[in-house]
C-alpha cells in the first residue's frame, strides 16, 4: 500500500474508533444507565474494524477510485450501512458481542462526517508533492514515455517525477516532461535532490548501463526498479509490452504452493456455500422471472463449454439472459453492450449480477475458484492465444467467479478488452495470494451493488 493510501487508512480507523469511543463516554453521562454505554477495547476494534470493511467493499481504498464529493459521500454511507448489517449480525450470532444500538447508531452518525472531512482533506494534502515519492527515470526513450500515459491525478498520486535522463543515442520521446542532463555523478544528483526511486528505462540498456552507480543507490536505501516492476507497483498490472519471457522464469512471483492450494479451495469452498444459503431466494425469484417471461419454453440454465485450468474444457452454468439460440449458426460471437439477444429480464440479471450466481456450483465441483480469470470460450481462446502475448499463462490458474481484472476493468467482448484484461489477469498469476483472494472478494462487493462494469 502507498503512503498516502496507508495515511488515508490509517486514519480513518481512527476516526471510527473515536467516534464509538466519543459515543460511549458521552452516552454515558445521560440518561442512559453507564453499564448500557460501555465501549470496551472490543466494541471499539470490531466497529472500527467492520466498518473499514465496508469501506473495502465500496471501493473507497481500490486504485484509481475518481469521484467528487458527492460520489464519496454516497459510497461512506453505504460503507457505514454495510458496516452497521455486519454488526447487526455479528451480534445476533455471537450475543456475547453486545454493542447497545444507541451506541452503534449514534457512532455511526458521528463517523459520517468525521470520514467525509478527513477523505476530502487527505486528497488535497497527499496533492501536493511533498507528500509523494519522488522518482528518478533513467531513460527518456519508448519505455519511458509510458509515464505520459498516466496524466489523471489519480495515476500519479503516490509519486511525482522529478526527471527523465536520456541514455546514449536515445532519441527522446517524452514530451512536456522535465529531461535532466546529468554533469554530476548519479549518486550525487539522487541525494541533493531526495531521490526515492530510480526507474531503470533504458530502451537499450546496453549503452552505458550505469550498473555501479545504481548499487551505490540501491545500497544507501534508495529503490532501483525496472519499469515493468514500477509499473506493476503503481498500476496493478503487467506491463505486456516490455514484459521480458525470461520474466516469467527469473522474476519473483508465479510460484506453485500446495498450502495455498488448499487453503484457496476451503476459501471456496465455505464462501460458495455461504453464498448459496444467502441467495437461493434470489435464484428461485431468477428462475420463475425467466420461465415466466419466456412462457415455459425453453431452459432456465444456460450451459456453456469454457477453458479452465491447463485448457481443460469445463461446462458452466449460468442463468440463461439471451433468447433461446442466440447463435442459431453455431459460431461464437462476442457479446456486446445493448445485444439484442438479450431479454428484458436477462438484462435486468447481468446488470446485478445475478445471471452469474449457478457458477457457485461450478467452484463447488471445482471446476472454477471464487477468485481467477474470468474462464472464455474455446474458440476466443485459440484466436486469441495466437494474437495476445502470454495469453495461455492466464490459464494456469483456475478461472474465478470474479478476479482482479474484474474489479479494475469494465466489461468487454472485444480483442483489445481482452488485452487489457489480460495484462491483470497476469498480475493475479503472478502475486496470487489468499490476500489478494479476499481483497478481490471485497472489492467485488462494489461491482456489484454499483454496476460497475456491468453489460
Amino acid at each position: 500500500m502507498s503512503s498516502p493510501f496507508l495515511l488515508l487508512f490509517c486514519t480513518e480507523a481512527l476516526v471510527l474508533a473515536l467516534a464509538i469511543l466519543l459515543t460511549g463516554h458521552g452516552l454515558s453521562r445521560t440518561s442512559i444507565p453507564p453499564a448500557d454505554a460501555t465501549v470496551g477495547s472490543t466494541q471499539i476494534v470490531l466497529f472500527m474494524a467492520l466498518n473499514m470493511v465496508g469501506m473495502l467493499c465500496m471501493g473507497l481504498y481500490r486504485r484509481g477510485f475518481r469521484g467528487g464529493v458527492a460520489a464519496v459521500a454516497s459510497r461512506i454511507i453505504g460503507a457505514l450501512s454495510l458496516g452497521t448489517v455486519l454488526l447487526t449480525g455479528l451480534v445476533l450470532f455471537f450475543p456475547g458481542v453486545s454493542i447497545p444500538w444507541q451506541v452503534l447508531l449514534t457512532a455511526t452518525g458521528l463517523a459520517l462526517p468525521g470520514l467525509l472531512a478527513v477523505r476530502l482533506g487527505i486528497y488535497h494534502l497527499v496533492a501536493h508533492d511533498a507528500f509523494k515519492r519522488r522518482v528518478l527515470v533513467l531513460g527518456a526513450g519508448e519505455g519511458a514515455s509510458m509515464f505520459q500515459r498516466l496524466r489523471r491525478r489519480s495515476d500519479r498520486v503516490a509519486f511525482t517525477v522529478v526527471g527523465f535522463v536520456p541514455g546514449g543515442e536515445e532519441h527522446i520521446r517524452v514530451a512536456d516532461e522535465p529531461v535532466v542532463r546529468l554533469d554530476e555523478p548519479l549518486p550525487e544528483f539522487v541525494r541533493r535532490h531526495h531521490i526515492d526511486d530510480v526507474v531503470v528505462a533504458y530502451d537499450d540498456p546496453r549503452r552505458g548501463f550505469p550498473a555501479d552507480e545504481l548499487m551505490h543507490c540501491k545500497m544507501h536505501g534508495l529503490n532501483v526498479l525496472d519499469v515493468a516492476d514500477f509499473f506493476e507497483r503503481e498500476a496493478g498490472l503487467l506491463r505486456l509490452d516490455i514484459l521480458r519471457p525470461s520474466s516469467f522464469v527469473f522474476g519473483r512471483g508465479f510460484r506453485h504452493s500446495v498450502y495455498r492450494d488448499h487453503a484457496k479451495r476451503v476459501l471456496d469452498v465455505v464462501t460458495s456455500l455461504a453464498l448459496l444459503g444467502l441467495t437461493w431466494p434470489l435464484m428461485l425469484i431468477c428462475a420463475l422471472g425467466i420461465a415466466l417471461e419466456s412462457r415455459g419454453r425453453g431452459s432456465v440454465i444456460f450451459r456453456q463449454v469454457r477453458t479452465g485450468q491447463k485448457g481443460q474444457p469445463f461446462t458452466l452454468f449460468k442463468f440463461r439472459s439471451m433468447v433461446m439460440d442466440a447463435e442459431k449458426d453455431g459460431k461464437a460471437v462476442w457479446a456486446q453492450k445493448q445485444d439484442p439477444r438479450v431479454t428484458r429480464f436477462g438484462a435486468f440479471m447481468r446488470k446485478t449480477r445475478l445471471d452469474e450466481l449457478p457458477q457457485l456450483f461450478n467452484v463447488l465441483r471445482g471446476d472454477m475458484s471464487f477468485v481467477g480469470p474470468r474462464p472464455e470460450r474455446p474458440e476466443f481462446v485459440e484466436s486469441l492465444a495466437v494474437k495476445l502475448p502470454y495469453y495461455r499463462h492466464r490459464h494456469w490458474v483456475k478461472p474465478g467467479l470474479t478476479g482482479w481484472a474484474q474489479i479494475h476493468y469494465p466489461y468487454g467482448a472485444s480483442e483489445e478488452d481482452a488485452f487489457e484484461k489480460l495484462k491483470y489477469d497476469l498480475y493475479y498469476v503472478k502475486n496470487q495470494s489468499m490476500a489478494l483472494d479476499l481483497l478481490t472478494i471485497l472489492q467485488t462487493v462494489e461491482v456489484v451493488l454499483w454496476g460497475r462494469g456491468s453489460r
